[in-house]
């Protein structure tokens, strides 16, 4: 079935070949060769490939700024102590946040999850109340809400999704009561590829007086993200979905709300004062960064924000929206081709099933021939399941792919259905 997608980003401005042909030199991985065959690489779902920009500034921070932060009086700590926070301020700027003091830095989207399904949880949870979540959550985005209610006697409460892979909005609203102490869903699910409608998700949420945590791990690579404009109460991403290094993420929270809550992990840098009779805790953010942060990390994430802003939000929202369209077109004169997920607002991950052939043996012989697909139930077990499935072949897509590697993915796609049929 075919679909009309269309995107949230606000002006589109395409991106022509040559800048696109500009970007992938950016990426030198890009040029590797896999089994004699040039690397198409269509996992960018999982993670991304990383500019040199991004490269260079690890390289720079461990050579010339190398020292622990926020604890020195020397010159080399005063300047990894400003790099590290001017990185908090490049994060708030791309999310639109009031002001530095709500972003914390994290190790990725899962801790950031845990960090508030503990603190929240701790503050403000009780035997008998309830959380809601979607059916295409990641597990990171199951998991440590089902550690919650079981140490609270909570109970978790799941919005379904049509064929389309929408969510069912009427069943959302019914859920939501005086019990509801926290909605935590996906902004863009990565089997799916569902850009879920996370402002009215939200809005409904606050008229229940509850909070609502927004998984943003697939969407702050493709799409606008302000929230502000959101209202969301928490926000979280992770680094390496965005040209960014593994290990680093962060979590916006509203002020008062972070404010609020108890810390996640004591240590050094969360403190204000420390005697063996009491603790008291430390200011926004500090209070949640317990330990010695991944300073060159940060630094880092911001230069893959920087490199993202230049090259325009939109316009990669645009130009991935073409292959999104291109690719679907292109799969669809497959006999036997299942797209998973037809909403109607949708990002640039295409999974899919071809005939009663096992995913896994797609993805294996695809790999052969250069192209890194994901195949599996994607750390998505819920949602595999409630379809009824093994698993699927995801290709997805970044700026810096081209619609003539789709062409090359198509026709060694036609080459394995042809052997495994």
């Amino acid at each position: 079935m075919a679909f009309q997608a269309t995107i949230l980003s606000g002006k589109l401005n395409t991106m022509n070949e040559q800048q696109i042909n500009d970007i992938r030199k950016d990426f030198p991985i890009l040029s590797e060769k896999i089994y004699k065959k040039d690397l198409i690489y269509f996992d960018n779902g999982a993670t991304t490939q990383k500019p040199r920009a991004v490269v260079e500034k690890i390289e720079q921070g461990y050579y010339h700024t190398n020292a622990n932060i926020h604890r020195g009086v020397h010159y080399l700590s005063q300047k990894a102590t400003e790099a590290h926070e001017e990185a908090r301020e490049v994060v708030a700027g791309f999310l639109g946040a009031d002001n530095k003091k709500e972003i914390i830095f994290t190790r990725g989207t899962t801790e950031a999850i845990n960090l508030i399904a503990f603190s929240y949880g701790e503050a403000f949870c009780s035997e008998g109340d309830e959380i809601i979540v979607s059916v295409m959550e990641h597990h990171s985005n199951i998991v440590p809400w089902q550690m919650l209610c079981e140490r609270k006697k909570m109970t978790l409460r799941v919005i379904p999704a049509n064929e389309a892979g929408e969510l069912d909005m009427k069943v959302y609203k019914s859920l939501l009561n005086e019990r509801t102490k926290l909605v935590s869903v996906t902004h863009v699910s990565n089997v799916l590829g569902t850009i879920n409608p996370v402002k009215e998700i939200i809005t409904l949420a606050h008229a229940n007086n509850t909070p609502v945590l927004i998984d943003g791990a697939q969407a702050v690579p493709h799409i606008a993200v302000n929230v502000k404009e959101l209202d969301a109460d928490f926000y979280v991403f992770s680094g390496h979905k965005i040209y960014a290094p593994t290990g680093i993420g962060a979590l916006y929270g509203k002020e008062k709300w972070l404010n609020a809550i108890p810390p996640y992990q004591g240590g050094g840098e969360m403190i204000a004062t420390v005697s063996f009779e009491k603790t008291t805790y430390n200011e926004l953010p500090f209070k949640f960064e317990a330990g010695t942060p991944d300073y060159i990390g940060s630094t880092a994430l911001a230069a893959a924000l920087k490199y993202v802003s230049n090259i325009g939000i939109d316009s990669i929202a645009d130009y991935e929206h073409e292959l999104l369209l291109y690719a679907t077109e292109k799969l669809n004169e497959i006999q036997g081709m299942r797209i998973i997920g037809q909403a109607q607002n949708k990002s640039s991950v295409i999974s899919f099933l071809v005939n009663d052939i096992h995913p896994y043996d797609i993805g294996m012989l695809l790999d052969k021939l250069g192209i890194a697909v994901r195949t599996g139930h994607h750390c998505a077990q819920p949602l595999i399941d409630s379809l009824g499935i093994p698993g699927t072949v995801r290709a997805s897509f970044a700026f810096y792919n081209t619609k003539e590697e789709i062409d090359i993915f198509v026709a060694a796609l036609k080459k394995v259905v042809a052997m495994l049929r």
